[in-house]
């Protein structure tokens, strides 16, 4: 092995080849292309929404085409100028209980004219970008209007599956279901059941049949297979029926007390607003969940511009005799998950409802009311999320959700939401003055233990405790909570100089006064921050001992460690596992506890070098169980079936597949890598040490780097600093290559569940480039956020 490898911009035998400037060739006309990932997306969702429009219109007691105005306004209007990409709007179910309600107040066309006023506040609100202001609502709150409508529509559709009518209200409806039990229909039931039937157990098939056949959406399927029973049982029941076009209600001129229509206005704003930004945020991480080449060509939702084509799309639907429009989460997802990669996908389904309400009324008139009201009632069955149940409970406000859900439910959606409101403030005030402090004396010191806010309320109950102290003995405050105010800090100030005169000492120790969790202490100049706690950072403050004495060669001259326990690093060591124990783990412990109940299941498997400079969380922003991490000496990936003594990482990369599901793989390698050095300084023979055998896993990548045929790995913007720099790149497309090789990612990749990744990390200039172009030898480039939002 040669002991280095010239860089190939000194190679005599290679020419450069230049290109004279020339001017660029005229732009050309600009075609229109639908890529046909949208076109197969916007079948889908259109099969989606189909039904569920007309089911939805039915719910509420709207004219049936005022579902397909919707879906076709929110699919064209909203599509083209929201600023959600990929979210699908139209008639959504959690606008079903309002529209409702003002169908049966004020009639249809004063509601469509509440619709149109609507959109205009939505402008407004869009103009003032005041749609993150909408994100502050607690989801508590949301999730509980949402749980609340569920339910209203559930009860509500439970009468039209037994064959009857629904009443005004839940208390209504379920007075009057014990006699519509006595009375229900049998014919209406059964195609009810047959519809709810398939809905459960269609996206349920097994096998590789089931798994095509799921394709095709389960709403499609349910209303299709109990239409067709119905007409071969030759059922008699009450069926869709669209007028024609040319009778259909357009809005009027609004009519009624001017309070009670502000107040529908605002609400149908409220809810319009809150679920199409929620969605469109959800849209999100859906898009960023998928692979990395169908998420990189979606750009992130603006929210402002969303809220500006919500209310440009309620304007032109309620114009048009449509019912209220807003993003719809089951549409939406299933544009995502189709793989749509633009607005085309969401405006051309918005064309396919045009077609088919102009073209397929005769087909749509066979479907029976009772199995539209039955895929609605399971809509709303499903708006009662069991999974936001939970999570309201981890997060200790179940009451701000059981309180929004039954003030929806008995009194109205504005009215629960301002019921949840008060709640969320009332919990929030509680939390504030909630603050526990305890005292006891442990082995001679005495400990006072401060658990919640220190605010001006709990200064008396300080006082008296911080008072039980005795004079002139060793105590700890222990302040475990994020926040301080005057009050208190001026109080625990006075007794600590109060105590300290008196001849007894005190330590305090969680949060300061007057600083932020996990920030240094003010004025004494610390530069460490919490990932550098140990070694190589020493904070400019004074010392409490002096310097160690140098012998000649520069080295420390200390004493020689008689306990075994490490001298200074052992206090080193010790020191910061204390301030781990103080600073950071009341922070994480909840959310270790939970890992500890759920297990692990991360994401991504990192691999990466075992240089102590590479601090994994550091550079990735992760936190515990995002990452199932492997280090090893040069972050290499021996190839499988190689004699190497060591399957750790061979085992590692299976159980992180295969067991724990990671959804991509990333390879790291760094500048300034010992390992490389290595590799290129050493030659062959000599002693086989153990470094030595397990350096020969990157003697690949120095043949790669040393192949005249084959293109270096190289920075995007700049030419690699030296050799070793230029190994490290190269390094890291090759132990890609290796990875492909192992069995269960090559199975993995073939079946679109794992990515893989390759990443380098310049150590100096604290800089993270990301492998983006591989056919050219590998690219790598910088990340910057802008990558990430644009």
């Amino acid at each position: 092995m040669s002991a280095c490898v010239p860089t190939r911009a000194t190679d005599p035998n290679r020419t450069e080849r230049t290109h004279p400037p020339h001017s660029p060739p005229p732009p050309g006309p600009r075609r229109f292309r639908i890529a046909g990932a949208d076109v197969s997306a916007s079948i889908a969702v259109f099969l989606i929404a189909l039904p569920l429009s007309l089911g939805i219109a039915l719910a509420t007691g709207a004219p049936l085409q005022a579902g397909l105005v919707a879906a076709a306004v929110g699919g064209l209007v909203a599509g083209r100028l929201g600023g959600s990409p990929l979210q699908v709007s139209g008639p959504a179910a959690g606008l079903t209980v309002v529209t409702a309600d003002l169908i049966q107040r004020y009639g249809w066309r004063t509601t469509c004219a509440i619709s149109v006023l609507a959109g205009l506040a939505q402008l407004g609100l869009g103009c003032l970008r005041v749609a993150r202001g909408a994100l502050a609502v607690s989801p508590a709150i949301v999730h509980g209007m949402l749980a609340g409508i569920g339910v209203t529509i559930a009860v509500a559709q439970l009468h039209i599956v037994l064959g009857g009518t629904p009443q005004s209200s839940v208390p209504d409806n379920l007075r009057a279901l014990p006699a519509q039990l006595a009375d229900m229909r049998l014919a209406s039931v059964s195609v009810s059941v047959l519809t709810l039937a398939l809905l459960l157990l269609w996206p349920r098939l097994p096998g590789r049949a089931g798994h095509l056949l799921r394709r095709v959406p389960a709403a499609l399927v349910a209303v299709t297979g109990a239409t067709a029973a119905a007409a071969l049982a030759g059922l008699r029941l009450p069926k869709v029926d669209l007028p024609s076009w040319s009778n259909h209600a357009l809005a009027g001129l609004p009519e009624g007390p001017v309070l009670g229509l502000v107040a529908a206005v605002l609400t149908t704003t409220l809810v319009c607003s809150v679920q199409s930004l929620l969605g469109a945020v959800a849209v999100d991480k859906l898009v960023a969940a998928r692979p990395g080449n169908l998420s990189a060509r979606v750009g992130r939702s603006r929210l402002d511009r969303e809220l500006l084509g919500q209310g440009a799309a309620n304007i032109v639907s309620g114009s048009l005799g449509g019912l209220p429009i807003a993003g719809v989460a089951v549409r939406s997802s299933a544009n995502v998950h189709a793989g749509a990669v633009s607005r085309n996908s969401t405006m051309l389904h918005g064309v396919l409802v045009v077609i088919a309400a102009l073209l397929m009324v005769p087909i749509l008139e066979l479907i029976p009311l009772a199995s539209l009201a039955a895929l609605v009632m399971a809509v709303g069955i499903q708006m009662v999320s069991l999974n936001h149940i939970r999570t309201v409970t981890r997060h200790r406000e179940v009451w701000v959700y059981a309180v929004t859900t039954l003030g929806v439910v008995s009194l109205g959606v504005l009215e629960g939401v301002a019921l949840g409101i008060a709640m969320a403030v009332g919990v929030a005030l509680h939390r504030l003055t909630r603050t526990r402090i305890t005292h006891e004396e442990k082995e001679g010191v005495h400990h006072v233990h401060v658990r919640g806010q220190l605010t001006f309320l709990a200064v008396p109950r300080l006082s008296r405790t911080l008072h039980r102290v005795p004079h002139g003995v060793d105590t700890v405050v222990e302040l475990d909570g994020s926040f301080m105010d005057h009050a208190a800090y001026e109080t625990l100030q006075d007794w600590q100089k109060t105590h300290t005169a008196q001849g007894g000492s005190v330590e305090i120790t969680g949060r300061h006064p007057g600083t932020r969790i996990s920030e240094p202490q003010p004025g004494t100049d610390c530069r460490c921050r919490p990932w550098t706690p140990w070694r190589n950072h020493q904070c400019e403050g004074p010392q409490s001992t002096p310097p160690a004495e140098k012998n000649p060669d520069g080295s420390d001259r200390s004493e020689p460690d008689p306990t075994g326990t490490g001298g200074a690093s052992g206090h080193e060591l010790a020191r910061g596992i204390s301030a781990f124990q103080r600073n950071t783990a009341p922070l994480v412990r909840s959310e270790l506890a939970r890992l500890a109940r759920e297990g692990q299941r991360p994401s991504q498997l990192f691999l990466t070098c075992a240089d102590s400079r590479l601090v994994t969380s550091m550079i990735t922003s992760s936190g515990p169980g995002d990452l199932f991490v492997v280090r090893n000496v040069g972050n290499l990936v021996p190839r499988p079936g190689e004699e190497s003594g060591d399957d750790s990482v061979a085992a590692a990369i299976e159980y992180a597949v295969d067991v724990l599901r990671v959804r991509s793989i990333t390879v790291c390698g760094h500048s300034g890598c010992g390992a490389m050095q290595a590799l290129l300084n050493s030659e062959p023979g000599g002693a086989q040490t153990p470094l030595k055998r397990w350096l020969r896993h990157g003697l690949p990548s120095l043949e790669r780097m040393a192949d005249a045929s084959l293109p270096w790995g190289r920075l995007a913007g700049r030419s690699p600093e030296d050799a070793v720099e230029q190994l490290s790149l190269t390094n890291v497309v090759q132990q890609l290559e290796h990875l492909r090789a192992h069995d269960s990612v090559a199975r993995a990749l073939g079946e679109g569940t794992l990515e893989l990744h390759g990443m380098y990390f310049h150590v100096g200039e604290a800089e993270a480039y990301l492998l983006t172009e591989t056919d050219a030898g590998g690219v790598f480039d910088h990340v910057r956020e802008s990558d990430l939002t644009a």
